[in-house]
């Protein structure tokens, strides 16, 4: 499982930091460096492009995860390089671009957007296959994601737009709700497509998400 990102548009990076001179550049030697975003050739292509525009690059930097750590041994090595910039571009998902704020006290700004989490398959392609909802449905569904694998997120399917087995939406997107009969279908477990289920609760996960291992283990001890 990866987090899928994607390089914002340089002219947005450049407005971004529009009245910073000076650019300390942060990678990620995972999920960024597997997605072609920001790991270490993408972070020099990076650094020569803003010289190019200007800007002075005081230092580049891909730490293993971007998002779990910014290490101190890091800042140690790098602390006068940071110290002498006015922002940080983190090349890394939005979790590392608020690690490194937290982190090196230094003003942020994301060289990425962040997608989905997914997986990858051939030729870098990569399919998102969760989104986190808090209200898994994989029990009735065969093990396939309706939220994330239809495009409605329909969680009683399939829809009219449905052509045999292809989504109307196109560009080859296999319909999810066919995906899944065939695979209750051949699981002898049809009868799961049979039962309704209410339209998705999306309090399941309130925002910002919080929780308490401590208290939910104490919670459970008690019932």
């Amino acid at each position: 499982m990866k987090t899928i990102t994607r390089q914002k548009p340089f002219e947005q990076i450049l407005e971004d930091i529009s009245s910073d001179t000076r650019v300390f550049i942060v990678g990620c030697g995972t999920c960024a460096t597997l997605c072609h975003t920001g790991g270490v050739d993408e972070v020099a292509a990076m650094a020569e492009k803003l010289t190019v525009a200007g800007k002075i690059v005081t230092g580049v930097a891909v730490p293993p995860t971007g998002c779990d750590e910014v290490t101190s041994e890091m800042r140690f090595v790098f602390r006068d390089r940071l110290r002498a910039a006015d922002i940080v571009l983190v090349m890394s998902c939005a979790f590392g671009v608020q690690t490194a704020a937290t982190q090196l006290k230094k003003p942020v700004a994301p060289a990425l957007d962040t997608l989905f989490m997914g997986k990858e398959g051939p030729a870098g392609h990569y399919s998102e296959i969760c989104m986190q909802c808090g209200e898994c449905v994989l029990a009735y569904t065969g093990g396939i994601c309706p939220v994330t694998a239809c495009h409605k997120g329909l969680l009683n399917g399939p829809c009219g737009g449905t052509d045999n087995g292809m989504c109307e939406v196109g560009n080859g997107r296999e319909c999810a709700w066919t995906l899944i009969y065939n695979r209750l279908q051949s699981q002898g477990r049809l009868d799961r497509m049979r039962q309704y289920h209410p339209p998705k609760s999306h309090n399941a996960v309130l925002r910002p998400g919080i929780l308490d291992l401590t208290h939910s283990r104490e919670e459970a001890a008690a019932q």
